[in-house]
């Protein structure tokens, strides 16, 4: 496990289920993720599924480029999923926002809306719904929605240590937990059910892959898969010829073994 995910995992303030890749350097990164509505029982938690693309160490180096969609009750007022983005490049301090809330991000196109809510959603034991993500590195960094519809851009310039490429790529659920109660808090991640559930069930990414220096979509050699809470939000990984590198995760938060 690298210094830095460690760093994120032991943050008492967050819960996470991610799988990830590390150790190369990495151009971008693409994923397939279904979308819920999952219950979020504070306005000042959330619970969000997402990629990551990170450069630099958990001190003030740290760069990362976030895309993904998130039910945050403070920043939009209501318990809708929404897709977001959202920088930083000195581990979350002084720099960095979600969407447009600062200059950062420079959205080229205006037909996809940055913070709106995301409507058909995902169904237990039905219908189930999933958006593609892809960021990669063109000069600046780019975001693509869909299928080849590109979003907009991170100049290069706000970081220092993702000005070239980025030394880890994650994916997968964060929870705020606040334990405003002294319990472990109920938010759910994803559709709110363990792993184990499955398809239609329990919350998925599929597709996984990243982009090589040659600026090509390449599929994962050596994800890991880590829940820093499992008996609250759980993940299994695997791979099929239809879904590539994929992983189940989620859970309902607090219960009978997270107390």
């Amino acid at each position: 496990m690298g210094l830095l995910l460690l760093v994120i995992i032991l943050n008492a303030n967050f819960d996470h289920a991610v799988g990830y890749v590390s150790g190369e350097e990495y151009y971008g990164a693409k994923a397939s993720i279904n979308v819920w509505a999952p219950r979020v029982l504070s306005q000042y938690e959330f619970s969000l599924s997402q990629l990551w693309v990170i450069s630099g160490s958990f001190g003030d180096d740290l760069n990362t480029i976030e895309a993904g969609w998130q039910v945050s009750p403070e920043l939009y007022g209501d318990n809708y999923p929404r897709f977001f983005t959202y920088w930083t490049s000195d581990a979350y301090q002084a720099t960095g926002c979600y969407n447009l809330l600062c200059s950062g991000f420079v959205q080229t196109n205006s037909k996809i809306a940055i913070g709106a809510a995301i409507s058909p959603t995902s169904s237990y034991n039905g219908g189930q719904f999933d958006i593609s993500l892809l960021i990669w590195k063109h000069g600046n960094w780019w975001l693509e929605f869909g299928s080849g519809v590109l979003v907009g851009y991170w100049p290069s310039f706000l970081f220092s240590r993702l000005r070239d490429h980025a030394s880890m790529v994650q994916f997968g659920g964060e929870v705020v937990n606040s334990r405003a109660s002294g319990y472990h808090t109920g938010t759910q991640m994803g559709s709110g059910h363990f792993a184990g559930e499955g398809f239609g069930k329990a919350s998925y990414f599929r597709n996984l892959q990243v982009v090589d220096w040659d600026n090509s979509l390449v599929p994962l050699s050596n994800l890991k898969v880590l829940a820093d809470h499992p008996n609250c939000y759980d993940i299994q990984g695997g791979i099929n010829n239809v879904w590539g590198n994929y992983f189940y995760y989620g859970g309902p938060g607090r219960n009978v073994r997270c107390p």
